[in-house]
Parts: C-alpha cells; structure tokens; sequence
C-alpha cells in the first residue's frame, strides 16, 4: 500500500457537522501547492447510482467539482447499504474490505501529490464492521484532522471522546477546526475553544463561521424531499429556500409575510394564491419568491399552470399536505450538491480564509510554506 503521498484524514465528532465542508474546501486550497491531489472516502453511507456503481454522495461532489482523474468506484469503496451490518455479521469478510480500501486508496493516491480522506460520522462510525473511522486512518496510516461544531463545553467533550478512539488506534489527531460558530461569538468561542483544546493536548487550527446560506435547501432538494415533480421551470430548481410561509390566509395577508428568497407552500386548489405569486413575478430584483409548492395532491386551473410557467417561479407539485412539507423542510439535512457552484465557491473561501493550512501542513510533516 502507498506510504509515501502525504496525507490527511478528516473526521468529526458527529455526522453532519462539516467534514465535507472541510474537505472541499482545503481540496481546493492546497491546489495553489500540489499540481495534483486524491481523494478518497472509504466507507460511505449515502449513495447515489454512477455507471451501475454505488457512489458515496460526497465522492461525486468532490469528482464532479474537481475532475479529480481518479476512478469513481475507487474514490467510493464501500457504500453501506441497508443490509451491510447484517450481512457483515453474519459473514464478517473483514479482509475482503480491508483489500478493497488498500486497493483503492492505492489507486486515489496514483501520481497524486497529496490525498484527502474523508470519514463519515464520527470516530466510531463502522466498528460495527471491524471497520471505525480510527481503524481506517490507521489502517491508511494516516493523521487527523477533526472537524466539531461551534461552541465550548459540548465539543470539547466531543473531542476528547473521539480523540480516546484514535488513541487508542495508535493515530495522531494533528488538530481541530471548529464549523458553524456564530459570527458574533467567534472571537469569544475561539478564545475559551483554544484553552480547552489546548489541556487535551490539541490545537485549534480553524474556526469557520455559520453561514446560513449553506443551510438553506434547493428547489431540487426539496422536491426529492417531499416526492415532488416539478410543474414548470425547473430549469431553476438549484434557487434557494431562505424562508418557507405557508399559504393560509388572505392573499393580502399572505404577502405581507413574503421576505427575499421565500419559498410559498399553498394547496394547489387555492387560485387566489398562486395568482397573487404571480403577480409578484418581475417586481423585485432579486426576486422575493425563490419558488412555489403546490401541495395537498391539488393543480390549479390548466390556464394558471400556462401562466406560472411562463414566468421564472419554479413550481413544484406534491401529494403531502403543507403542513408536512413545512416539517419535511424543517428537518431536511442540507448537502452540498454538485453543480451548486455559488455554495461551493463560497465554501471555498470560507475554508481558506479560515483554516490555517501552513499550520496544517507543518503537523503533518510538511514544510509551511504555502500560496494559495
């Protein structure tokens, strides 16, 4: 197996926190040192279909972003299906999985100058197949880097629980890098974070602010969300969802909850409200509405479906009532899609502004000196 290409493991101490973030972004930061850079994210728990494979989402998203060269397949080689742990217990073909990552991380790594390993979930995550997040990084005989999210008592204690796991994997966690801290408590966070990082014997090496634009969902997402199909438009389905107003009042009344980026969930039966969306269309720029749900299994009059797809609204239909969209969209955990070039530019910036990667880079045996 390759020993020889530098290399970083990032992992966090919960799903959701940011390690795709942190990927993305320090992928795109260090191509302003090594011409050419791997990826890999060994096991993977949500997958979408490429080329009658099974690829982790978060592979795809860096691929597609990147071009990376490198096999799809390789850069996703374990995707934990639904039945994966029974039959792993059942089977427990340990070896088969630790040739198939040996394998691909080989291949990830191929005239590559540096490599990125993604973990999923927190540093536990896969012992229930012989196969933790800490058991990879040392099996890839890699350091950490580990992601937590904003705050002080709650994610020290997070750190110090999965730094013990990686302990005792005999790997090194180089540093931390906190997400999603308020901008108003940076300073605050970063300052009472550090010391208390600093008594675990680990650095603080970034604190990236929330951002709430990264939070908001897509048209797209919501639809696959709620088992929508889009009506019209969809040409602008990647318009983000910074509000979401539920249509049960007046028109009159309803327009005045209406704030910039609102999407308008309205049964599909209330006319009077899909004519007052369209009215809106073409009086602001940017434009309040970012889109509009058609909800309760209800279409409006044929001749108000012509008018709304002749403005610029994307429109979507679904069979839930509004209410449960609302919820649905409430609790939609937001990923990053590929394509999604305004979110992932920002994340860009955000990620080399806010990591200190020669810092980085010295912890793992590299000379500082850097250029982005």
């Amino acid at each position: 197996m390759n020993t020889t290409t530098p290399r970083i493991f990032i992992a966090a101490t919960e799903q959701d926190v940011g390690k795709t973030t942190a990927a993305l972004g320090l992928y795109s930061a260090l191509r302003g040192r090594f011409p050419e850079i791997g990826y890999i994210k060994p096991v993977g728990q949500r997958f979408t279909e490429v080329d009658g494979h099974r690829i982790d989402d978060d592979s795809f998203l860096i691929q597609s972003t990147f071009d990376t060269r490198i096999p799809i397949e390789d850069m996703s080689p374990i995707a934990v299906e639904p039945d994966f742990t029974r039959r792993y217990i059942k089977e427990a073909n340990h070896d088969t999985l630790v040739k198939r990552i040996r394998h691909s991380f080989d291949r990830s790594c191929w005239e590559k100058d540096f490599t990125i390993i993604e973990g999923s979930g927190h540093a536990g995550v896969g012992s229930v197949f012989d196969l933790s997040n800490a058991a990879i990084a040392r099996l890839l005989g890699s350091k950490v880097l580990l992601v937590a999210p904003g705050g002080i008592g709650r994610p020290i204690d997070e750190v110090a629980l999965n730094k013990a796991l990686f302990d005792r994997e005999g790997v090194e966690v180089v540093g931390v890098v906190m997400n999603k801290v308020r901008e108003d408590k940076m300073d605050y966070v970063a300052d009472f974070a550090r010391r208390g990082f600093e008594r675990l014997g680990l650095e603080l090496l970034g604190v990236v602010p929330m951002q709430k634009m990264l939070s908001e969902p897509s048209l797209e997402q919501i639809a696959a969300t709620i088992s929508g199909e889009f009506l019209c438009n969809r040409a602008r389905s990647r318009n983000l969802a910074t509000n979401v107003v539920i249509g049960a009042v007046s028109s009159a009344n309803l327009l005045r909850n209406i704030t910039l980026g609102t999407l308008l969930v309205v049964p599909g039966d209330r006319e009077d409200l899909v004519l007052a969306a369209i009215s809106q269309e073409g009086l602001h720029e940017p434009e309040l509405l970012s889109g509009l749900v058609l909800s309760d299994g209800l279409k409006p009059h044929p001749q108000l479906i012509k008018m709304l797809a002749a403005t610029r609204l994307p429109v979507v239909y679904s069979k839930m009532e509004s209410y449960a969209i609302a919820q649905k969209i409430h609790s939609l955990t937001i990923k990053i899609e590929p394509g999604n070039l305004k979110k992932i530019h920002h994340i860009q910036e955000l990620i080399a502004r806010h990591l200190d990667i020669p810092r980085l880079l010295e912890k793992i045996g590299l000379p500082r000196e850097f250029s982005a």
